[in-house]
C-alpha cells in the first residue's frame, strides 16, 4: 500500500510516501506539516525513511520523523545533512513488499533518485518527471537542463511499457500510461 501523506497539505512541501509491507518506509517526509502524525495514523513503526533527494520541500520534516521514530535515513549523498546511508546507482532498495532499482537522475539537484520496482511495474520519480510531461525545475542550485534530458531519457529507457503507478515529487500520481509522461517529459525539456 502506497499512500501520499502530503495530499490536501496547504503548505509548501513535497509528496510524502508512505510504503507499507514488509519494510515500511517514509519515501520523503516532506516539509511544513506534521507528518509524524499522519505516519502514525497508519502505521506504528516505520524502518526507514529513503529520499529522492534533499531540496528543503522534501526533508524539512526528516529530523522530526528520524526522531518520532528512531529511523535512520538513505539517500544519494551522505555528505547531505540528516542522510545516514548511502544508496548508489544501481543499487537495489526494499521498500514494502518490493525490491527497487535506484536510478542516479541528476539535473534537477545532483543527489537525485528514482526507485523503480520492476515487477508490480511502479516508480517514485521524485522531481525529475511529473505528469503530463511536465520535468523538474533547473534554475536552481545544482540544476542542469542538459543533465536533466540525459536523466529523463535514461528513466524512460529503464521503464517497461507496463509501468502502472508513477509517484511524483508534486501534484498527482499517474496511473494511466506514466510511461508515456515519461517520454513527453523528455520531449518537453529539449525546448
Amino acid at each position: 500500500m502506497i499512500r501520499n501523506l502530503a495530499q490536501g497539505q496547504r503548505v509548501f512541501t513535497s509528496n510524502a510516501f508512505l510504503v507499507e509491507g514488509e519494510r515500511t518506509v517514509l519515501v520523503d517526509p516532506g516539509n511544513d506539516f506534521d507528518v509524524v502524525s499522519a505516519v502514525r495514523e497508519h502505521v506504528d513503526a516505520l524502518d526507514a525513511v529513503v529520499l529522492t533527494h534533499t531540496h528543503p520541500d522534501h526533508v524539512g520534516n526528516l529530523d522530526a520523523v528520524k526522531e518520532a521514530f528512531g529511523v535512520d535515513a538513505w539517500g544519494f549523498d551522505v555528505d547531505q545533512p540528516g542522510v545516514d546511508h548511502p544508496i548508489a546507482d544501481g543499487d537495489t532498495v526494499r521498500m514494502g513488499d518490493h525490491d527497487y532499482l535506484a536510478l542516479h537522475t541528476p539535473g534537477h539537484k545532483d543527489d537525485h533518485l528514482c526507485l523503480y520496482a520492476r515487477a508490480p511495474g511502479i516508480l517514485f520519480a521524485g522531481d525529475l518527471v511529473f505528469a503530463n510531461g511536465s520535468f523538474g525545475r533547473t534554475d536552481l542550485a545544482e540544476g542542469d537542463r542538459a543533465t536533466l534530458v540525459e536523466s529523463i531519457d535514461t528513466l524512460h529507457e529503464t521503464v517497461d511499457d507496463d509501468l502502472a503507478e508513477m509517484h511524483t515529487g508534486h501534484g498527482p500520481s499517474v496511473t494511466t500510461t506514466p510511461r508515456q509522461d515519461i517520454e513527453l517529459a523528455g520531449q518537453a525539456a529539449r525546448f
